[in-house]
């Protein structure tokens, strides 16, 4: 497919995860990529892989000056900016509210949601100039609430909040703003959250009967979603908080297998 082809895209956390995924799935489908992520060697590894239509920069998503160089970095080559993908984010510390320092608060709220705000307010100009779209990648922990992630639930449902507003504040310019909500994914990120859980020999079970599908997903299961919420084909999708979830919003607090299921 080549859905995207022409197309110019800027990839939040990139390197490794749902954002290498979605780069790959980009590439795939004719678009120009830019990377952007504090991980160089995963980053620059993936551009040797994939060729001349990815390139790196290396960006933390919480700083407006490293935000801009790498909008610049899009700019140069390519002369437009049509995608901005804000998929960098942290899960850890995962606590309750009392459990949470000041300082873990900050960081999860800079990573995760200043980020996004970020990346929406330096991207608009050129977004407008395009006729472009955002995709935030978001999570059902933002929308149903997860135990013991209260700041990290509340980033993502910050984040879902906003999109609305965008939605309506950008679509009279013909910008579309979107967020995909996965509940459990397997990538690292997942994998260091599974460490820190009480009985983490348990979760991969959990994760699988969360889903009413009944199996926790590869990312590239989401990039394929991401590709088409980021093509035409999607041109009269914006503000939509988009469930890829396998069901599991229809049971997302299910501790245990089926009943039917033998143990």
């Amino acid at each position: 497919m080549s859905r995207l082809r022409n197309k110019t895209a800027l990839v939040t956390g990139g390197s490794a995860g749902i954002g290498e995924a979605i780069v790959r799935r980009f590439a795939a489908e004719g678009a120009q990529v830019l990377i952007g992520d504090i991980d160089q060697t995963g980053g620059e590894c993936l551009c040797r892989e994939l060729g001349s239509a990815v390139a790196f920069q290396r960006l933390d998503v919480s700083a407006a000056a490293a935000f801009e160089r790498a909008i610049q970095r899009v700019m140069e080559p390519w002369d437009k900016l049509d995608i901005l993908v804000n998929n960098a984010g942290i899960v850890l510390p995962a606590e309750t509210v009392q459990d949470t320092t000041e300082e873990e608060f900050d960081r999860l709220m800079n990573v995760n949601l200043r980020s996004v705000f970020l990346g929406c307010k330096l991207a608009y100009p050129h977004l407008r100039a395009s006729g472009g779209c955002v995709l935030n990648i978001s999570s059902m922990a933002g929308v149903t609430g997860q135990e013991r992630h209260a700041v990290y639930a509340a980033t993502k449902g910050s984040i879902n909040a906003m999109i609305k507003c965008i939605a309506s504040d950008w679509g009279p310019e013909g910008i579309r703003i979107n967020a995909l909500c996965p509940v459990g994914v397997w990538t690292q990120t997942l994998r260091d959250w599974i460490q820190v859980q009480p009985d983490s020999s348990k979760i991969e079970d959990y994760l699988k009967h969360i889903h009413a599908l009944r199996y926790c997903p590869e990312p590239e299961e989401i990039a394929s979603v991401a590709a088409f919420l980021c093509s035409d084909d999607a041109k009269l999708v914006t503000g939509c908080i988009l469930p890829v979830s396998g069901g599991g919003e229809c049971g997302y607090r299910y501790h245990g297998p089926p009943s039917h299921v033998a143990s």
